[in-house]
């Protein structure tokens, strides 16, 4: 029970890395943008917030310039999608490309150092309760703060206004400009708050999940935080459930090693990718469920006054 109770919290401290990235995509393709660069927001936010982390030794202060990164590179990315209409796959291809020079040009100083000793974190009484305390309440609180935040988007989605103007804009951009909304401005902010979200997820890789840094280190998060965003049909709380799934198959693999499971590292190091394409594979037969969720306009070019 005790090694199940350590396999259930690494799950959600896996999971909260992908949901974070995942929400913050679902954010972008509900305006109908679609951002392929998240692997190298993330690393370039990975490396923010770990030199921050570094030089300052205020973890928060790191997700901030995480955020920061993540953001700056997402307003790029939109300039170049929103406003010239460059081709969103093609910009975010090189987006991705583009993060993962700059983060391992800039971290090569890093690559050697070590942050302090993590602080601990546990809710009071909860977590002295036998196998529930290890597993749900002795967690970082950006763990607790990213269920709360996946609850807040659905509200926001779905029983706000702005949530419908958001998502009106991505099913018809040019019926919310005809109604005077401003849709390139809107989109700008919702790719904006997705940045902030990766640049988030990148940073607390680094420095909470596992505190150093190595050049690569996201390993294709960011990709299984896009795939996540179709497998869960583009909706906050399908997220967060297929982002611990997802989280779970990467440290089963670390739990059977445990265990002497007698399996090459090579086939559990391929478990959360095959899970990915096998997961896309089934979704993906089912075009009509597609089209019905997938925001209409995601992916397509906006001109306003044609």
């Amino acid at each position: 029970m005790e090694a199940f109770a350590l396999l259930v919290a690494a799950t959600l401290n896996a999971g909260t890395v992908l949901a974070i990235a995942g929400l913050g995509l679902l954010i972008n393709e509900r305006a109908g943008i679609v951002n392929l660069g998240a692997e190298g927001m993330m690393l370039v936010a990975a490396i923010a917030g770990f030199a921050t982390a570094v030089h300052t030794g205020n973890d928060w202060l790191a997700f901030a310039a995480g955020m920061g990164a993540g953001a700056l590179l997402a307003a790029a990315f939109g300039g170049l999608v929103i406003w010239l209409n460059t081709n969103q796959y093609a910009s975010g291809l090189a987006l991705s490309l583009f993060g993962a020079g700059f983060s391992a040009f800039a971290g090569i100083t890093y690559t050697q150092q070590k942050l302090g000793e993590r602080a601990k974190f546990e809710i009071p009484g909860l977590a002295d309760i036998p196998f529930i305390g290890p597993a749900l309440f002795k967690h970082h609180p950006i763990v607790y703060l990213t269920v709360l935040g996946a609850i807040a988007l659905a509200w926001f989605l779905y029983r706000s206004r702005g949530g419908l103007v958001l998502r009106a804009i991505g099913e018809s951009p040019e019926s919310a400009h005809a109604l005077g909304y401003p849709v390139r401005r809107i989109r700008l902010a919702a790719v904006m708050a997705g940045g902030a979200l990766c640049g988030l997820a990148g940073a607390y890789i680094s420095v909470i999940y596992t505190p150093l840094w190595v050049e690569g280190m996201i390993a294709g998060k960011g990709w299984i935080a896009l795939a996540l965003t179709t497998f869960a049909t583009w909706r906050p709380a399908r997220v967060l459930l297929g982002a611990y799934l997802f989280g779970g198959v990467t440290m089963l693999q670390f739990h059977l090693q445990g265990e002497g499971v007698h399996i090459p590292s090579q086939w559990l190091s391929m478990l959360p990718y095959l899970a990915t394409i096998v997961v896309l594979v089934l979704i993906s037969r089912n075009a009509t469920w597609i089209r019905v969720n997938m925001p209409a306009s995601l992916g397509k070019p906006f001109f306003p006054g044609s």
